[in-house]
């Protein structure tokens, strides 16, 4: 069984592939030279970022960086042996940058100079190309039995070219501290909030260990795919590779146990041995049956249960117990609730002289000019997971990327450095998949506005009922006052100050601007604007003697007229006569002429 994984991000496809050696020159697909990025940032002559090729294996850092020196061994510079046998190690001493092992192409698979530097405690490793030519990628070696170290190898590699590894070595032999960074962050787009990803796949299951880590991967991977896809996150489709017989041989006998419709589809022998076991034309059929499945899924709105139908097919129905059969895929669809009938009509007639138009369709689809980004890296969970995730655009992550099993959680230390309302609990920093943005959130409807570095401010109605909007509040003696309005910060009456970090009671009776009758006593009380008293009585509205001293010249009953006749500031002309009538201590002013 092959498998093969794509994503597409916005209208960028990220193809997850990891083609199985022996369909890899039969398919017609492309095989793309996924690159990253190296920063050489010291020494001044070497400055500068340099394109590197993302090796087939470990684990990329996908949405990630990586700071590291450059170190060239002295001894074993192909890494093709245990750095043990020359007592060199590149472990990190704590507070100290990691190594960036470089090593020389030849001799030994890339995989196996990976191991040995991973063993050696290098933190990732960069291969020098022995030639001058175009970047490559290093892939997986196809002996199966020489590559059982494959699924332990989790450092990130990159092969660089020749002319650059020269250089580099030249610094390091002139004692130069030679330091990088390697960066996957725009190794794949991330222009939306949905990723729109491929699985390139087989459901042969007789190739051996590369077969079994594949479905490994598919039972592993299937919970995370089917929530991402069930809430909208991701649009996933599997796809399945074929390739056709020449003209001159359809009527070999090859091609007549290989291929399917008059040899137009066709797959290898699952045992690479023609006369037993199951023939590659078995294979097709089951891989137009699973891309059936999921057509018919997919029209009924559940896509998603593709995965099932592909894990419980591999476990029910394995080649090795002599189940891969129409009968035992039947009883899988059966029992997933699907319209096997349905699934029948896609299928059609893999003996007609005719091409079927979904396996026409995926033949397309391998050699289509959309652009696409070939995962690169080991085919485990939380590796692919990553590169999926480092397809959505920042902040629009799904939950499962941010757990601390694929990246840190950067608004844990100082806040991320962004603005945070202690007291509220409240903060600017929002945790994404490439690391921390400062934005001023929204809390239960109310919305805060600012640089979200130093300053956000709770706005709007209902803006008091989140932390009193960040303005002063007080209370004594049963008594609260706020400096929230909907707009802002202002200390209420009867107080003075910035409304935001302090409001101060204003003290009237020691100002002076209130309550200086004869008859009145003033008695400031926290809070309150009207300090004037008499007979028990508040009084509000007693006028400042200094407004209208005529008024208050005299004593005054509770109820009364006071006349005053004043001329006119013209000669002869009338008199303009003031009425204060005072009742329970409230006045009124009448002019009269």
């Amino acid at each position: 069984m092959d498998r093969s994984m794509g994503f597409r991000s916005g209208g960028a496809m990220l193809r997850l592939l990891v083609w199985a050696a022996f369909l890899l020159g039969c398919c017609h697909g492309r095989f793309v030279v996924e690159k990253n990025s190296l920063k050489v940032t010291a020494p001044d002559d070497l400055k500068g970022t340099y394109e590197c090729a993302i090796g087939n294996f470990g684990v990329p850092q996908y949405g990630g960086t990586m700071v590291g020196f450059v170190a060239y061994p002295k001894a074993n510079k192909k890494a093709c042996k245990s750095f043990d046998d020359f007592d060199i190690s590149y472990k990190a001493k704590p507070g100290s940058f990691p190594t960036f092992l470089l090593v020389d192409r030849g001799d030994c698979y890339f995989t196996k100079k990976a191991w040995n530097a991973q063993n050696a405690g290098a933190a990732a490793i960069l291969v020098a190309d022995d030639k001058d030519e175009p970047l490559i990628t290093m892939d997986t070696p196809e002996e199966s039995g020489r590559a059982e170290y494959l699924e332990n190898i989790t450092i990130p590699s990159a092969l660089i070219t020749k002319s650059f590894g020269d250089r580099l070595k030249k610094a390091i032999d002139n004692g130069d501290m030679v330091n990088v960074n390697l960066d996957w962050r725009e190794a794949l787009p991330h222009p939306d909030e949905r990723v729109e990803y491929e699985f390139w796949t087989n459901s042969n299951d007789e190739c051996g260990p590369k077969c079994d880590s594949q479905i490994d991967f598919v039972k592993s991977f299937k919970g995370a795919a089917q929530v991402l896809e069930k809430k909208g996150y991701t649009e996933f489709t599997p796809h399945y590779i074929t390739w056709y017989c020449p003209e001159a041989f359809i009527l070999s006998k090859q091609c007549k146990s290989q291929c399917i419709n008059h040899g137009r589809y066709c797959a290898p022998d699952p045992e690479q041995d023609f006369s037993k076991g199951y023939d590659g034309k078995d294979v097709v059929v089951q891989n137009l049956r699973q891309v059936c499945v999921f057509k018919v899924a997919k029209e009924h709105k559940k896509p998603w249960l593709w995965w099932d139908y592909v894990t419980d097919f591999a476990i029910r129905c394995p080649m090795k117990e002599k189940k891969y059969t129409k009968e035992c895929a039947d009883g899988v669809i059966k029992s997933l609730g699907l319209d096997h009938k349905a699934i029948d009509k896609c299928i059609g007639d893999p003996d007609a002289d005719e091409e079927n138009p979904v396996l026409k369709a995926e033949q397309d689809a391998e050699v289509s000019a959309s652009t696409c980004i070939q995962y690169r890296g080991k085919l485990d969970k939380g590796a692919v997971l990553k590169a999926l995730c480092a397809g959505f655009r920042e902040t629009t992550e799904p939950a499962v990327c941010l757990s601390e099993d694929i990246q840190t959680n950067e608004c844990l230390e100082n806040n991320g450095g962004c603005w945070q309302d202690k007291a509220a609990n409240i903060t600017a920093c929002k945790d994404t998949f490439r690391g921390r943005v400062c934005e001023c959130p929204v809390v239960k409807g109310v919305k805060f506005v600012g640089d979200g570095y130093t300053h956000c401010e709770a706005s709007g109605s209902g803006r008091c009922e989140i932390n009193n909007g960040g303005c002063w509040k007080e209370t004594r003696n049963g008594r609260t006052y706020s400096a929230c309005t909907d707009d802002g910060c202002k200390c209420p009456d009867g107080f003075k100050g910035d409304g935001k970090h302090k409001c101060e009671d204003i003290d009237e009776c020691k100002e002076r601007t209130a309550c200086q009758c004869k008859e009145c006593k003033c008695k400031n009380t926290w809070g309150s604007s009207n300090p004037c008293e008499r007979n028990g009585l508040n009084n509000r509205t007693l006028p400042n003697p200094t407004r209208h001293p005529t008024a208050l010249a005299g004593p005054l009953s509770v109820h009364c007229w006071l006349l005053s006749i004043r001329p006119s500031s013209v000669a002869h002309g009338p008199r303009r006569l003031l009425v204060f009538r005072r009742f329970a201590f409230h006045f009124g002013a009448v002019a009269i002429g």
